[in-house]
């Protein structure tokens, strides 16, 4: 018998090999896998989480996280990991500093490849409703190996994209008041870098503490942040569009000079400036990592994906057009060194602008939130594979709160580490935080190109009465490979003005993407090739076990 943190007997569901289980390398479950079913054994009717459970034991896990997540939970999820108020605030300046006004085109460019994207991982979704989705479906479409790879490229990227976010309460607070600059004036060299260190640090330590008590706590904090953050957003339109001076045929076309004398002209500053746009839409695909927590997973993620990436894109490109046609001043040297929050203060008054950014520090609250909810979903869900040292400690589910307390705690405190290197070094910070979203596209390539191939060898069938892309499934996937690809490559392009933007030159910040996520890829893969491989397979405490047809069904909670 195998004890806890043994792998399984190859006989044994969910070991690797196994037809139809989570280890199988790129072999889906056969289409239509039923639930379980339509009545008990003693012949009462089931309920929607016992079919829910079912379809989880189906992939081989035994259910252990406690489903209480409606519609609007798992939307808010993945609309607060997007944030339209944090990106957008955040990154304002930047696009408007290489690509002028114009670089507003990128928003809907950046949303129309990333809805194919989306509309892959749907299906994938309403096939595979289970914790972890980017591993999970790596794994299922692409095999362990791809899966794994995957799962430890967006692990990686999860806990610099949570310090990353942390950080803009600095860009945020000190301008409400100055009394939030708690470390020197804000004007010495350190200054603002040490200060962010102090308030991200605070911020992770609360969604540390709010994730590691439970989801039911942390998606309560999180439905009434994204609530005020759509509410917010929706007004700060309102707003704006009030105060607009200048046609939008103006602000669209108008480039301030940017790309003059470059090769490409203005379309290469219009791909750095894209990447404004490039950073905020991501995340989507929180919805469905949080699937074992949620009702009708398979009906509602897919659902859920869409319409998070939809609003978004609605409401960010409203906000930054209405930013723009309302600023007072186009030439204005504080769009880039005050951004979104210069044009808000300035456009509608110190009374209302910092109500306004009141709503954004609660938007970088639920941001960070998700983003650390998603992490813990992703390190659980390997753990529990055994796919990660201390595995059995790392997928332990607490029976108070029903949520894994280790992975929280784990990822707070590289959280809080990554912070630190930000305090003299704020340069190689930015660097490695770009780094990051490169190697969430990367992984979300390796779930698209497998998915691709497995439709060009007529292997992918979608969940049967679920969501389906039908005659249209092959294009959108081709589509979302490329825009995977081309994004990657222009999101790593060795640019002095994203990896060695201020200071002395050197050749490993400017080619940072590629020593970084070479160093990262590779040493994390060589590790896991050589060590943990050979021990991978659920664990035994987290494998499905089919009840006896002769036993009393469980009580629903």
């Amino acid at each position: 018998m195998s004890g806890p943190g043994t792998p399984g007997p190859p006989e044994t569901p969910g070991t690797p090999g196994t037809p139809g289980t989570p280890g199988t390398p790129g072999t889906p479950d056969p289409p239509g896998t039923p639930t379980g079913p339509p009545s008990n054994a003693d012949g009462s009717e089931r309920t929607q989480t016992q079919d829910d459970d079912d379809a989880l034991g189906a992939l081989g896990y035994r259910p252990e996280l406690k489903r209480t997540l409606g519609n609007f939970h798992t939307f808010a999820a993945g609309i607060s990991y997007i944030s339209i108020l944090t990106g957008t605030f955040q990154l304002f300046y930047f696009g408007v500093t290489f690509g002028g006004p114009a670089y507003w085109w990128s928003w809907p460019m950046v949303f129309a490849g990333q809805l194919m994207v989306a509309l892959c991982f749907c299906e994938l979704a309403a096939r595979y409703p289970v914790a972890g989705s980017i591993y999970n479906w790596a794994k299922k479409m692409g095999g362990p190996h791809i899966g794994w790879l995957g799962g430890w490229m967006m692990m990686t990227a999860s806990m610099v994209t949570l310090s990353a976010v942390a950080l803009a309460y600095q860009i945020t607070l000190p301008q409400i008041d100055s009394r939030f600059q708690f470390i020197g004036s804000g004007t010495g060299k350190y200054d603002a870098a040490a200060n962010a260190v102090l308030l991200g640090s605070v911020l992770i330590l609360f969604s540390t503490t709010v994730n590691a008590f439970g989801v039911k706590l942390m998606a309560r904090i999180n439905s009434a942040g994204v609530f005020i953050e759509l509410v917010a957003a929706v007004a700060l339109v309102i707003f704006l569009a009030v105060h607009i001076t200048r046609g939008p045929a103006t602000v669209l076309t108008d480039t301030h000079g940017h790309g003059a004398g470059q090769t490409l002209g203005y379309f290469g500053a219009f791909l750095t400036a894209s990447l404004a746009s490039a950073y905020v839409m991501y995340g989507f695909d929180t919805a469905s990592s949080l699937g074992e927590e949620s009702h009708n997973p398979r009906r509602n993620a897919p659902r859920a994906i869409l319409r998070a990436l939809i609003a978004s894109f609605l409401l960010g490109g409203l906000i930054l057009l209405t930013a723009l046609l309302s600023v007072p001043d186009l030439a204005s040297k504080q769009l880039s060194t005050g951004g979104l929050q210069f044009v808000v203060l300035s456009t509608l008054g110190k009374t209302v602008g910092e109500v306004f950014l009141w709503c954004v520090v609660i938007a970088i609250t639920v941001c960070v939130l998700a983003v650390q909810a998603a992490g813990i979903r992703l390190m659980f869900a390997m753990a529990r594979d055994n796919n990660l040292p201390a595995g059995s400690h790392l997928a332990r589910v607490s029976p108070r709160f029903h949520t894994p307390v280790v992975p929280a705690v784990v990822m707070g405190v590289v959280g809080v580490v990554i912070l630190v290197i930000n305090i003299n070094q704020p340069q190689i910070f930015s660097v490695i935080t770009s780094i990051a979203i490169i190697m969430i596209y990367l992984a979300y390539l390796m779930v698209t190109l497998p998915m691709l191939i497995q439709r060009l060898r007529g292997r992918w069938e979608p969940q049967k009465g679920g969501f389906s892309l039908g005659r249209f499934g092959l294009p959108i996937n081709i589509a979302a490979v490329v825009w995977g690809l081309a994004m990657s490559v222009n999101l790593a392009w060795p640019r002095a003005e994203v990896y060695n933007a201020t200071g002395p030159q050197h050749w490993y910040l400017r080619w940072g993407a590629f020593v970084f996520i070479g160093v990262v890829a590779l040493g994390g893969f060589a590790y896991y090739w050589f060590v943990q491989r050979h021990k991978t397979g659920v664990l035994a405490e987290h494998r499905f076990q089919a009840a006896d047809p002769a036993s009393p069904p469980a009580p629903a909670e």
